[in-house]
């Protein structure tokens, strides 16, 4: 594990470190190939250097958010504020991750992809990414 995401996950709180390491395990599992580092202060996975789901400490629990989530039609994830392709969902108890859900979601992240590592350099506008 990546020592930035292991002292990220050292920090929170005993329920929230559950929770985090359980996601973790999910993601080294079905995104081994992926790069993960601290973005932003949190945990996210990158394939080509697009990020496609990381992890965040919110007041309300730990968000597993997906770049391009908006796109996956899961009426589990919560969609964003609209101006990105981002949807996310938020666990305060680690029996709430559906490891099915969460690795299904985690497949779609590979094929549906919106070109973010590109954003800045577009001034703003996403393009979508072909698999």
């Amino acid at each position: 594990m990546n020592k930035e995401i292991s002292q990220y996950i050292a920090a929170q709180t005993e329920d929230d470190q559950v929770i985090c390491e359980q996601l973790q395990a999910l993601m080294t599992a079905y995104l081994p190939n992926a790069e993960n580092k601290l973005w932003h202060g949190h945990p996210v996975w990158f394939l080509e250097g697009n990020p496609i789901v990381g992890y965040s400490k919110l007041n309300a629990g730990i968000r597993l958010m997906f770049w391009s989530g908006a796109d996956f039609g899961e009426p589990k994830l919560t969609l964003g504020s609209g101006k990105f392709k981002d949807a996310s969902i938020t666990y305060q108890l680690a029996n709430q991750i559906d490891v099915v859900d969460v690795h299904r979601w985690l497949e779609k992240s590979k094929t549906i992809q919106w070109d973010y590592k590109n954003i800045v350099k577009r001034r703003g506008k996403l393009e979508r990414l072909q698999p």
